[in-house]
Formats: structure tokens, C-alpha cells, sequence
């Protein structure tokens, strides 16, 4: 028992530390996407948008898996960090080109299609898990 918790004395700091660092990404990889997409977000999930929802829901799941991949592979902070921003750099990218290859993409969201914003998000995790596959590797 007595190295179960001296493992756990241990190990406990560097988990918190890591996930902090991790949930840290994440908040700052959903600023981000907030700041740079065409349409306001919360606004628009504010007044009914499911559209908007799924696109906010299925975002964060999708800056969420690559950044999983490199907590889970990586053992120091500064690696989880500098992994975790290339991560966070190739989804905001998919984002823009997904926006490129519909056409449109705003005003469709804005209007609530929900289909647009399901093949949206559909590029987007479809990246985020090769994505993770490749941080994880």
C-alpha cells in the first residue's frame, strides 16, 4: 500500500500538470477557431442555432483528439505544448480549407443547415483523428 501512494504522490503533480497544459491548448485552440471563422458562434447557439451547435460541439472534439494522442505519447510539458500547437495549427488549417470547399459556408451556418455544418465537422474529425494518429505514432 505504502508504494501505491508514493507512486501516487508521484505521479499525481505530473498528471495535473499535464492535463492543465493539455485543457490549456484546448481553451486557447477554441479561442482561436472562435476568432478566425466567419460567424459568431455563441451567438448564434444563443438563439436556437443547431447549425451553430453542431459546429461548436463537433469543433471541440475534433481540437480535442490530436491534443489527446499528444498527451498521451508525450511525457514532458514543453513536448505536449509544442506538439499540442501543431496539432492546434493543422485543425484551424482544415477549418479553412473546409470553408474553401464549401462555398458559402457562413451564411449557411448562419441560416441554420444543419447538413452543412455535419459535413463540416465531418472534415474536421476526419483530420483530427489522423491527425492524432500521427502525434500518437
Amino acid at each position: 500500500m505504502d508504494s501505491i501512494l508514493a507512486t501516487l504522490q508521484l505521479g499525481l503533480p505530473v498528471l495535473v500538470g499535464q492535463f492543465a497544459a493539455t485543457l490549456a491548448l484546448l481553451a486557447i485552440g477554441m479561442a482561436c477557431y472562435m476568432a478566425l471563422t466567419p460567424f459568431h458562434e455563441w451567438r448564434l447557439v444563443q438563439q436556437g442555432n443547431a447549425a451553430a451547435g453542431v459546429v461548436v460541439a463537433g469543433t471541440l472534439v475534433a481540437l480535442a483528439l490530436p491534443l489527446a494522442a499528444t498527451l498521451a505519447a508525450s511525457v514532458l510539458v514543453l513536448d505536449i505544448v509544442l506538439w499540442g500547437l501543431v496539432a492546434l495549427v493543422i485543425q484551424l488549417a482544415t477549418f479553412f480549407v473546409a470553408a474553401t470547399l464549401l462555398r458559402g459556408l457562413r451564411a449557411m451556418i448562419e441560416a441554420g443547415n444543419v447538413a452543412a455544418a455535419l459535413v463540416l465537422i465531418g472534415i474536421q474529425l476526419a483530420v483530427a483523428l489522423l491527425n492524432a494518429g500521427a502525434m500518437s505514432g
